[in-house]
């Protein structure tokens, strides 16, 4: 089994004397499909032997090794596609991406990325350490959520900006519409964030026992009550997938028009048609950092963009 990642556990707890389909993907973060297809394709041993059957049973204790091959990236294309920059030296550049531009290409967007706008617009002075994919992206945003994203035109610059994500020193605030008006109007979530037992397209706060997720903390404040809505800022801690989102969901105040963790609102709906506002208000207003060659304090923002603006407005209060 070679070219690919390896998936090693041990199948026990709600997961033992399950079909080993289903046993696999409750223990791992692969869906049942994925699960299926691997089987099928002989990557998948069961106590030292290749599993043939995906509706096998399996008990607890049960070990099993994944050999999940490694994805081969094509290189992407220089775009000239316009981008508007916050900051930019020769070292790094923090663009303010548009609601709909998917950071990098991927199956079934092939062109049209931020990546193939870096592309061009950098010329060659991108950091390879995110390998021909993801050339310079040292973070990123959601595709339907607006606001500031840095990318690295240097190995040293990307290593420096990846260590402060990863200590938490960077500061990043959002500002979100959310349904309803948090009570108390400030405060912070808590929990750990992974993949939902019910569905594996979505993240979910999973409870302490659950073995797996990771540790997750997102400060929120009310700037302004709306019509049985509010505009909130939050600060992430941490930066988990979808983490806002997860939180706010969490505590019964999903983003509204979000098509994956918020909830139809036929109150609402009228309003999203009349103004065409088809994503999750969710917009990344700030992001502050340490310079990695300069050690300056760098700190971009990003007003609100109009559709959100439409939408606070719409929602008056």
């Amino acid at each position: 089994m070679g070219g690919e990642n390896l998936i090693t556990g041990v199948i026990g707890g709600a997961a033992g004397h399950a079909r080993l389909d289903k046993a696999l993907a409750q223990a791992t973060e692969l869906s049942r499909e994925r699960v299926k297809a691997l089987i099928a394709e002989g990557c998948v041993m069961v106590d030292g032997r290749m599993a043939s059957s995906a509706s096998a049973k399996v008990g607890d204790g049960t070990s099993f090794t994944i050999a999940v091959p490694c994805a081969i990236a094509a290189e992407a294309e220089a775009q000239a596609i316009p981008l508007t920059i916050a900051y930019e030296d020769e070292h790094l550049i923090v663009v303010d991406k548009p609601a709909g531009m998917v950071v990098h290409p991927a199956a079934g967007n092939a062109d049209g990325t931020l990546v193939n706008a870096l592309l061009h617009h950098c010329a060659g002075q991108l950091s390879g350490i995110g390998g021909v994919a993801r050339p310079g992206i040292v973070h990123s945003i959601d595709n339907d959520t607006s606001g500031l994203l840095v990318a690295a035109k240097s190995d040293v610059a990307h290593e420096w900006l990846a260590r402060q994500f990863a200590d938490h020193s960077i500061e990043r605030a959002y500002f979100a519409v959310v349904k309803g008006r948090p009570m108390p109007p400030s405060g912070t979530v808590r929990g750990l964030i992974g993949r939902s037992g019910s569905d594996r397209k979505k993240m979910a706060v999973l409870p302490g026992d659950a073995g797996r997720g990771k540790h997750a903390v997102t400060h929120y404040r009310t700037v302004r009550m709306l019509d049985r809505s509010a505009l909130i800022e939050c600060r992430l801690e941490t930066g988990r997938t979808h983490q806002i989102r997860v939180h706010m969901s969490s505590i019964g105040h999903m983003l509204i028009g979000d098509p994956v963790y918020g909830r139809s609102d036929s109150r609402l709906r009228p309003i999203l048609q009349r103004i065409s506002f088809h994503r999750q208000a969710l917009h990344a207003a700030v992001l502050g950092f340490t310079h990695p060659v300069t050690h300056d304090e760098v700190r971009c923002t990003s007003d609100l963009p109009r559709d959100m603006a439409e939408l606070i407005e719409e929602l008056g209060g």
